[in-house]
C-alpha cells in the first residue's frame, strides 16, 4: 500500500496566473459575464493525478461549433501552446487594465466573489499551479511531491528559498495553519473547506464526513493523509498558503474573518506572490507593485516578475471599461461580443489583437429563491408562501426556461458572439460537459402549456396569471448595475416572461448588495448572476451540494430539501473519489442531467471570450486556457 510514485515535475518556468479560474478552486460569483480571463489569476492549479492519471481536458466537438467562426480555432489555440517558448524579457513597465467593481475583502480565506478573488490572486500561492498553456499541474511552492499507491497520502517538499513579502521564511508551518487553523476552522467561513470535505458512506449507509490530516515533517516537508481517494487532489492544492506568524492571533481571538478588510493598510496584506498591494483607493484604482524578492527567475537567471506594477483601474460600468480601453488608459480587456464588429476595425490603428478564444468557462443564469428559511432576527419567513410555492415548482422553472429566448439575447446582446447554455459545466471544460443533458429551447406556447396545467391562469383579464389561490404570479429579479450585458439581457427576459404572463419586475443593484443578498440576508426572490468556472467539476462542490452555502437557491441544508438534489449530492461525492477517469465523466455527466431537469440555475448564454490585448507586451499567445503568464510578461516599448 505504500510502493510511493516519486513526482518532480520540471516545467517551463512561469506556467503561472493562467488568466482563467482553471484550477480546483471554489467557485465565486462573477461581477462581469462570461470569464475575464484575460486579467485574473488562478489561485489554483489544475492536476495530472497520481497514480491514475487524470488526461488534460479536450474540449467537445460543440466548443468549436463556433458562430461565424472559421473552423479549426481549437487545433490553432493548441497549436499556439505547443509552439510557445518564453523569452527573455525586460524589467520595468506597468499593465493596466479595468475592473467595474470593488473588491469586497482583502481576506482572500473568506471571499466569495471574483473581483476580490482577482486582486488577490497576485499576493498568494499554493503548492502547485496552473499551466495556461497545457492546463496541466505544476509545482510551485512545493518542488516535488510524492504519493502512496492507493493515492490517500501525500508528502510535499516546499521550496526552501521562498519568504512572505515581510521577510518572513516560508515554511511547512504555514501550510499546517492554513489548512488546520483556518480552512478547517468551523468558526471561519472559509471559502475552500468545501473542497476539503470528505464525505462517505458509513456501514449503516449514512454519509459521514471526514477532514484529512496536514502535519509537519520537518521545516519543508508537509504530509497530508486523506480519509478517502480524492481525484483532484493535486489540483485542490492549489488552494493559498497564508502566514502562521501574521494570521495565528487573529485565529486565536477569533476576528479571522474580520481580519484584513478593505481598511487594512496595504503593507499588512502579506502573500508569497508576485505583487504586493501598494495603494487602494475606493472607486478608483488598486495598484500592485513588484516584489523584490520573489522566487522564481528565467532561464538566464533574472529574477521575476519583470513588471513593475499592476494597476487595476475600478471603473463604474462595462462601458467605461471599454472605454478606458479604447483611449489606450488599459492595456486588455474583454470585448463584449456586441462591441466586437465596432472595436475590430480599429485594431491595427489603436495597436491591439483581439483574439477569440470560444465559449467562457464562467456561467450566467436566472435563479429563483427557494429558502424556506426565516430571518432568525424578525422571525418573519425570507420569501411570502405563495412565492415559495412558486419557485419551488420544478414545472414553473421549466416553462420559464422555455419562454427565455436565448438566440435573441446572443442577437441582442452578444451580436451574435455566443451560445445557447444548457449544462451546468461548460463546453470549454471537455469530456465533462454533457452535450447531452435537456435542452429547453425557445418555445412561449409550450410554457404556457405547462403554467395552464399548474392552474395558473389569467383570472381577472389584466395579461398576467393568478396561480391556484388567487395570488398574482409577480415576483422581482434583480442583478448587478455595472454590468449592461447582464441588465439588458434581463430586459429581454422581462420581456419573455411577460410575453406568457408571468409579471416579472426588474431591478438592477450593485453588485456587493447582490451578494449580500445570496450569501447573508437571503432577502431576494431571482436573480441574474455568474459563477466562475473552470475544468474541474469538482469546483462546484460548494454550488452543487445541498449542504454548502452558494448552493444559491436553497443554501446549508442540513439534508437535502428534495430527492434529486441527494442524487447530485452522492454524484459530487463520488466523481470526487473515483480514480478511473471515464467513470468520474460518468458521474458528472449525470448530475448536469439530473440538474438539467429541475432547472434550479436556469441558464442563458454562454460568451465567446474576445480577449483584446495591446501589442506592447512580449511572452503572450492566445490558448484554450490563457493568453500570458503575468510574472514572465514584459513591454517592448519600454
Amino acid at each position: 500500500m505504500k510502493a510511493s510514485t516519486t513526482t518532480t515535475p520540471r516545467r517551463p518556468l512561469g506556467l503561472w496566473l493562467g488568466l482563467a479560474l482553471l484550477g480546483l478552486v471554489a467557485i465565486v460569483l462573477a461581477t462581469a459575464c462570461g470569464d475575464d480571463d484575460d486579467v485574473a489569476p488562478t489561485e489554483t492549479a489544475p492536476a495530472t493525478e497520481q497514480p491514475a492519471a487524470e488526461p488534460t481536458a479536450t474540449p467537445t466537438a460543440e466548443a468549436t461549433a463556433e458562430p461565424r467562426a472559421e473552423d479549426g480555432r481549437l487545433g490553432q489555440l493548441h497549436a499556439n501552446a505547443a509552439a510557445f517558448a518564453y523569452q527573455a524579457g525586460k524589467r520595468g513597465g506597468t499593465l493596466t487594465f479595468a475592473i467595474i467593481s470593488d473588491p469586497l475583502t482583502f481576506n482572500l480565506a473568506i471571499a466569495n466573489d471574483a473581483t476580490s478573488s482577482g486582486v488577490l490572486g497576485y499576493l498568494f500561492e499554493g503548492l502547485t499551479e496552473v499551466s495556461w498553456l497545457t492546463n496541466e499541474v505544476e509545482p510551485s511552492l512545493a518542488e516535488s511531491w510524492e504519493n502512496s499507491s492507493d493515492g490517500l497520502s501525500w508528502t510535499f517538499r516546499l521550496r526552501d528559498d521562498v519568504r512572505w513579502h515581510d521577510g518572513e521564511p516560508f515554511t511547512a508551518q504555514d501550510v499546517a495553519f492554513t489548512f488546520n487553523q483556518i480552512i478547517y476552522n468551523d468558526d471561519i467561513p472559509a471559502s475552500s473547506r468545501a473542497t476539503f470535505t470528505y464525505r462517505f458512506l458509513n456501514e449503516a449507509g449514512e454519509w459521514q464526513t471526514a477532514r484529512m490530516s496536514v502535519d509537519v515533517i520537518d521545516d519543508y516537508t508537509v504530509r497530508f493523509d486523506l480519509p478517502v481517494p480524492f481525484a483532484p487532489f493535486l489540483r485542490a492544492m492549489g488552494t493559498p498558503i497564508y502566514p502562521k506568524h501574521i494570521l495565528e492571533q487573529a485565529v486565536a481571538d477569533g476576528v479571522f474573518a474580520e481580519t484584513w478588510g478593505l481598511e487594512t493598510p496595504p503593507a499588512e496584506i502579506v502573500g508569497t506572490g508576485p505583487f504586493t498591494i501598494e495603494t487602494y483607493e475606493p472607486g478608483r484604482q488598486v495598484v500592485l507593485k513588484r516584489n523584490p524578492s520573489y522566487w522564481l527567475a528565467d532561464d538566464e537567471g533574472q529574477q521575476l516578475p519583470y513588471l513593475d506594477s499592476v494597476v487595476q483601474l475600478i471603473v463604474p460600468d462595462i462601458e467605461a471599461a471599454l472605454a478606458a480601453f479604447r483611449s489606450g488608459d488599459t492595456d486588455i480587456f474583454g470585448i463584449p461580443g456586441k462591441d466586437y464588429a465596432e472595436v475590430s476595425p480599429f485594431q491595427q490603428e489603436e495597436n491591439f489583437t483581439i483574439h477569440r478564444r470560444g465559449p467562457g468557462f464562467g456561467t450566467t443564469f436566472l435563479t429563483f429563491n427557494q429558502n424556506p428559511g426565516t430571518n432568525p432576527e424578525t422571525g418573519e419567513p425570507y420569501l411570502a408562501p405563495e412565492k415559495l410555492a412558486w419557485f419551488q415548482t420544478t414545472e414553473f422553472r421549466q416553462a420559464v426556461s422555455h419562454a427565455i429566448n436565448r438566440d435573441a439575447i446572443i442577437e441582442g446582446v452578444f451580436d451574435g458572439l455566443g451560445y445557447p447554455q444548457w449544462a451546468s459545466i461548460s463546453p470549454s471544460a471537455g469530456d465533462f460537459h454533457n452535450p447531452e443533458v435537456r435542452r429547453y429551447e425557445y418555445d412561449p406556447e409550450t410554457a404556457k402549456s405547462i403554467l395552464d396545467g399548474l392552474g395558473w391562469e389569467d383570472q381577472n383579464g389584466d395579461g398576467f396569471r393568478e396561480d391556484g389561490d388567487g395570488n398574482p404570479i409577480v415576483f422581482t429579479i434583480v442583478t448587478n448595475e455595472e454590468n449592461s450585458i447582464r441588465t439588458e439581457a434581463l430586459a429581454l427576459i422581462r420581456e419573455d416572461l411577460h410575453a406568457i404572463g408571468i409579471d416579472a419586475r426588474v431591478e438592477s443593484l450593485p453588485f456587493g448588495d447582490i451578494v449580500a443578498q445570496l450569501t447573508a440576508t437571503y432577502d431576494w426572490e431571482g436573480v441574474i448572476i455568474g459563477l466562475t468556472g473552470g475544468t474541474e467539476p469538482h469546483g462546484g462542490i460548494n454550488v452543487w451540494h445541498s449542504s454548502e452555502p452558494l448552493h444559491l437557491w436553497n443554501p446549508n441544508q442540513s439534508e437535502p430539501a428534495t430527492e434529486w438534489e441527494a442524487e447530485v449530492d452522492r454524484l459530487y461525492i463520488e466523481g470526487s473519489q473515483e480514480l478511473d477517469h471515464e467513470r468520474r465523466v460518468r458521474h458528472y455527466h449525470q448530475a448536469q442531467a439530473i440538474a438539467a431537469e429541475n432547472v434550479p440555475l436556469i441558464y442563458t448564454v454562454l460568451s465567446e471570450r474576445l480577449s483584446a490585448i495591446r501589442n506592447v507586451f512580449g511572452n503572450t499567445t492566445p490558448t484554450l486556457y490563457g493568453v500570458f503568464d503575468v510574472r514572465f510578461l514584459y513591454r517592448l516599448d519600454e
